[in-house]
């Protein structure tokens, strides 16, 4: 694949995969299972191991045992020694668990841990390992109480207890509160459950782990799809093939985009993915495809890309898509405020907003900071028409009387284009003696609302020029420090038009070598980028991550000296006040 990053994203032909051995999983008959029992002081955190007892197995066959008492810390309760028959006078000369751990992290490593009710078990080993500074090896744990809950019904079995499941599966061991007695009886237990599932197309060990977290086994069918993913950076993509009239069909039902494509799409064919309008996307699809990227900002850039241009039925985006709002200062005679969902050559514009209220919410600013007109009637430059009530509180300069009012109109709409273009602060201070009289007042909810507003405002403002600042810069350079060397991005317009990679050493030249290779991007009218509002985001996102390095810019990109403020000063600008200046110490 180029590093170059293309607008028209081809369909990858579809290509057989024939699944080998690897993909299948790791066959239940060649996993070594370590079957362990702990005796204990009792069940709470700050109780201690009085016996260890582990059997090895593999295939069927008992392969290594492994036993012996453990001198605690601590004397073992009378409750428990009649429980299990370990006394003290037992275990006094018994070696301590500095020294059993060890021998059983040797016995044990490599293989697969099997205990009943494994989060009792393993818990103590863990905090054993822990306290001797040993790392725990996160070993993979099967519990013979949860893969009997999910092999068995509840007609066979009464309950899950190791007792029950022993007399079941007819045990030659008989559990006794000892370590290795119980310990052979769930490996019985084991072997019996393990036939058990194997009816229900359980045949590996990545079977058997998902089986115990209720995947469903056409879930688990499809997980040989992921083994054909790379470990890199990239899109990838669902789709279900069919025969519409005779014709061959592809519809793609899900986009995804991942730094790395094998780990991220092995995810939804197991217990991990817990979506369910997933879990029917994963169902009625007959395949997945990927597209390899340069970087995971490429990758994010294809997908945003893919999910508007195929609209994926299962994309919550795809769902939920609206037209952004912008307002729009018209150009008439008295120009006045308008929401709209398009940019179009004339009049100014503000924005983009999410949604229909931000954007009213933001009207209300500017009306509460500029005596502004809010009537939609158009108004003549010549023939005077009656004034209405806001006129009339003095909250709008009328100029629909064609008097003082009107001469100056223009100077008031030019102010509210200033604040948009070159300095919020007009806006922010318009609200200054209304907050400073509520907060005197001690109504401090209404100064929330006020305040929470003028917030919101002065977000969008920060998001306008964050976009605008991009839209009109022709090109961009930039690189960043990666595993690899430098992610290095050519952005024009707004827009991403190459992607790569390069080592340090050459990393100029592959940077000078994307900026001859990219996409040809155009300006767009007004404030838009050349791409989606989304994507200009995505990349405005990236050029400000630290160590972001610029090495070429054609044109500006630049913000207005006070379209910002230094952070922590907003309050401090909404009531007037000055921030507290740090005293030098030197």
């Amino acid at each position: 694949m180029s590093d170059v990053l293309l607008s028209v994203l081809p369909m990858p032909p579809v290509t057989a995969h024939q699944p080998s051995f690897e993909d299948l999983g790791l066959p239940l008959s060649h996993v070594v299972f370590v079957v362990v029992d702990l005796e204990t002081t009792g069940g709470a955190a700050d109780s201690e191991i009085t016996e260890v007892g582990a059997v090895k197995v593999q295939g069927g066959q008992v392969i290594g045992e492994f036993q012996t008492l453990v001198r605690p810390h601590t004397p073992i309760p009378p409750m428990i020694q009649v429980l299990t028959g370990i006394t003290n006078q037992m275990v006094a000369g018994a070696p301590s668990i500095e020294e059993v751990l060890p021998a059983f992290a040797e016995f044990a490593t490599g293989a697969v841990i099997v205990a009943h009710n494994a989060r009792f078990d393993t818990g103590f080993l863990k905090r054993g390992y822990e306290a001797m500074g040993l790392a725990w090896p996160r070993p993979t744990v099967v519990d013979t109480v949860g893969l009997a809950r999910c092999a068995l019904l509840r007609d066979e079995v009464p309950n899950c207890k190791l007792a029950t499941l022993a007399a079941y599966f007819r045990s030659g061991t008989q559990p006794n509160h000892r370590a290795l007695s119980d310990a052979r009886a769930t490996v019985d237990v084991l072997h019996g459950l393990l036939e058990r599932v194997g009816n229900l197309g359980v045949a590996t060990l990545e079977d058997l782990v998902e089986f115990t977290l209720q995947v469903s086994p056409d879930r688990r069918a499809k997980r040989v799809w992921a083994q054909q993913a790379p470990e890199r950076p990239g899109v990838y993509y669902f789709y279900v093939d069919s025969v519409v009239d005779g014709v061959p069909r592809r519809e793609v039902l899900y986009v995804g985009k991942s730094n790395n494509l094998k780990r991220r799409v092995r995810s939804y064919f197991s217990a991990a993915e817990k979506r369910g309008r997933i879990h029917e996307m994963v169902r009625v699809a007959t395949g997945v495809e990927f597209v390899v990227c340069a970087t995971d900002l490429e990758a994010e850039v294809r997908e945003l890309r893919m999910i508007e241009s195929l609209a994926p039925r299962y994309n919550r985006r795809s769902r939920n898509q609206r037209k952004l709002a912008w307002l729009k200062l018209t150009d008439e005679a008295f120009p006045r405020l308008s929401i709209v969902t398009q940019v179009r050559t004339e009049g100014q514009y503000f924005g983009p907003f999410r949604t229909r209220d931000a954007a009213e919410d933001a009207a209300l600013t500017l009306y509460d900071a500029f005596r502004i007109r809010r009537c939609t009637t158009k108004l003549s430059a010549r023939k005077p028409s009656a004034r209405c009530a806001l006129a009339e509180m003095g909250r709008c300069l009328a100029p629909c009387e064609l008097g003082e009012g009107a001469s100056q109109y223009r100077e008031v709409a030019d102010a509210l284009l200033a604040s948009w273009y070159d300095d919020v602060r007009p806006v922010l201070r318009s609200v200054r003696g209304r907050l400073q009289k509520l907060v005197a007042q001690q109504r401090y909810e209404e100064a929330g609302v006020i305040s929470a507003r003028l917030t919101s405002y002065y977000q969008s403002n920060l998001r306008f020029h964050r976009m605008r600042s991009l839209a009109r810069c022709p090109e961009l350079v930039a690189a960043l420090p990666s595993a690899s060397g430098w992610d290095i991005h050519v952005i024009r317009y707004g827009k991403l038009a190459a992607a790569t990679t390069a080592p340090s050493v050459s990393a100029r030249q592959a940077a000078m070598d994307a900026a001859a290779s990219a996409e040809t991007v155009l300006p767009q009218i007004g404030q838009l980028p050349a791409g989606s509002v989304e994507e200009a985001e995505r990349v405005a996102a990236w050029l400000e991550l630290p160590g972001v390095r610029l090495i070429e810019v054609t044109g500006d990109w630049a913000w207005p000296l006070h379209a910002g403020l230094p952070e922590g000063a907003l309050a401090h600008e909404l009531l007037g006040t000055q921030p507290e200046l740090e005293l030098d110490a030197s």
